[in-house]
């Protein structure tokens, strides 16, 4: 009677665990096809022209050209894990790179600095080098980079 307590219970165990393991399966696959459909399945965010982020607009500064384009390349140095590529003032663009932290994915950010009349405008375009989906992190580029231009911009124009 013991020997079948034991093999009852045992299969019970295996019953359970089993069970365990499917419901954490499921809840993996349903948190992911959550995940998938919380952000637009687009990797490239560009200001002012994806239709997804409508928030994410070029930045215009009443500054100078030259102040600006240093204060972009001031936020670029203090952004986490970018690096910049190539940087043209006679052209005002800058070419970076921006990896992401936990798998070092690598997005390519280029930062456009032009004159349109009286105002400096800066428009940013970030895109991923792999995947159809960014899961939001372009944008979420976009954002902190114009976060520390603003600050970077303030800064310049405070010591001018």
């Amino acid at each position: 009677m013991s020997r079948s307590g034991a093999a009852s219970s045992t299969g019970r165990e295996g019953l359970v665990r089993g069970v365990t393991i499917v419901a954490i399966a499921g809840a993996v696959v349903l948190g992911a096809v959550v995940l998938l459909r919380a952000w637009p399945l687009i990797n490239v965010v560009e200001t002012g022209r994806t239709p997804e982020y409508p928030d994410l607009q070029p930045r215009m500064y009443r500054a100078e050209v030259s102040q600006v384009f240093d204060a972009a390349l001031h936020a670029v140095d203090r952004m986490p894990r970018w690096t910049i590529l190539v940087y043209q003032p006679e052209s005002g663009e800058i070419k970076a790179e921006a990896r992401s932290l936990v798998f070092r994915f690598v997005d390519d950010v280029v930062i456009r600095v032009t004159s349109q009349g009286a105002s400096t405008v800066v428009s940013v375009r970030s895109a991923s080098r792999i995947g159809r989906g960014d899961f939001g992190q372009n944008a979420r580029n976009i954002r902190a980079f114009l976060q520390e231009l603003d600050r970077q911009v303030e800064r310049a124009l405070s010591h001018a």
